[in-house]
């Protein structure tokens, strides 16, 4: 286990779960994932990884009410809500994975990725999905980190998408980009829809 696994499985990731919830928080993710998903045809499973307390997934299944939820979330006590929600596996996107999704996320895992291991979890999302790969994250054209609550070496901006297009054979199906002013809040994120 590396330290960055140490540093999410901890007190600061129990405190970032419970900064981030609530019924605007799913608002936001409704209005998000309405447009994502308009894109994606025939989803019938959605995996998760770094899933949090399950606000995408909760979103995502008021969106497609019939669709397989699973989630893998490396924080104990974010897993333990997330379980009301999805099918939820608690470990590391490191880990070996045997769940396969039409739709394979990551909303704000990537930037938390120590920069020479994202091949691996690139591998890891990629090898998990069936049909569509949805990254949300935030984006820089070249990387960059940017220091994070008083930390350093925890938040990096870069083009993962990008990164994930010229690695692999996927196709750009959309991608956007969402404003904190946004009537529906998220944070300065961007996002691709991409397809195997």
């Amino acid at each position: 286990m590396n330290e960055q696994e140490r540093f999410w499985q901890g007190e600061f990731g129990d405190k970032y779960s419970e900064r981030n919830r609530g019924d605007g928080v799913i608002a936001g993710n409704i209005a998000l994932f309405a447009e994502i998903l308009k894109r994606a045809e025939d989803v019938k499973s959605v995996l998760e990884f770094g899933a949090g307390t399950g606000n995408n997934l909760q979103a995502i299944k008021m969106l497609l009410p019939g669709v397989g939820l699973f989630g893998v979330e490396i924080n104990k006590k974010a897993g333990e809500g997330l379980s009301d929600i999805a099918n939820t596996y608690i470990g590391s996107v490191f880990e070996p994975c045997s769940w396969h999704g039409d739709f394979v996320l990551s909303k704000g895992l990537l930037i938390h990725i120590e920069p020479s291991m994202l091949p691996v979890v690139y591998d890891t999302l990629y090898s998990s999905s069936d049909k569509y790969i949805c990254l949300v994250e935030y984006y820089n054209p070249v990387p960059v980190e940017v220091p994070y609550r008083g930390h350093t070496g925890k938040l990096w901006k870069r083009d993962f998408a990008g990164e994930m297009l010229d690695r692999y054979p996927l196709k750009l199906i959309d991608y956007g980009f969402v404003y904190h002013r946004d009537k529906f809040k998220q944070d300065d994120v961007h996002w691709w829809l991409m397809q195997k």
